[in-house]
């Protein structure tokens, strides 16, 4: 395995938690122009649901972008230059006594980032390597898988209070069961 330094890690997306998804997905969209990429709802064991909207952004143009990451050329330089652009962006609310709900008000009803997702290389060896250098714990022994894309969730750092989502993907957006799994992994977390 490479080193983390050497792998390639981009900011994916940026999930947040809300009370009103559409007023913070039209936040995006109008302050930011960002595009509607899909919305669905999900239902829990327990009866409870989240409704979610991915949001991407405007400079996605097409599936060849796979990661997001494009070259241009820029004039006067022989060599395209890589860049990586703007993240997703994932907004979910839900029912009052939901896993989404009851983190919403613990946020004084506001809510706010739950968590940032870096993609990496390999989810599966991330892990292996975060474990080792004590970087972090997870949610759960075995990531996430749809076809396509494998995530999974850090429990809250130790470090920076933050949650972090490990994600491999190629040109899927988000997997409805995956995100179910994801959240019913982290319905524990404090904060």
């Amino acid at each position: 395995m490479s080193s983390l330094k050497e792998a390639t890690i981009r900011l994916d997306h940026i999930a947040y938690r809300v009370k009103d998804r559409w007023k913070t997905a039209n936040f995006f969209i109008n302050a930011f122009g960002y595009k509607v990429q899909t919305e669905f709802d999900l239902k829990f064991p327990d009866g409870t649901t989240a409704q979610c909207i991915a949001l991407e952004p405007s400079e996605r143009t097409n599936a060849k972008q796979a990661g997001w990451i494009c070259k241009s050329f820029i004039e006067n330089i022989p060599e395209p230059t890589t860049y990586h652009m703007a993240p997703e962006i994932f907004v979910s609310d839900g029912s009052p006594d939901s896993i989404v709900g009851q983190w919403v008000a613990r946020r004084d009803g506001i809510g706010g980032i739950h968590h940032l997702a870096y993609q990496v290389d390999s989810v599966t060896d991330t892990m292996r390597e975060w474990k080792e250098k004590g970087y972090a714990e997870f949610s759960s022994a075995e990531p996430m898988r749809c076809p396509g894309l494998t995530q999974v969730f850090s429990c809250p750092s130790l470090l920076t209070g933050v949650i972090y989502e490990l994600i491999e993907r190629g040109e899927y957006g988000f997997c409805r069961d995956n995100v179910k799994a994801l959240m019913q992994s982290s319905k524990d977390f404090a904060h």
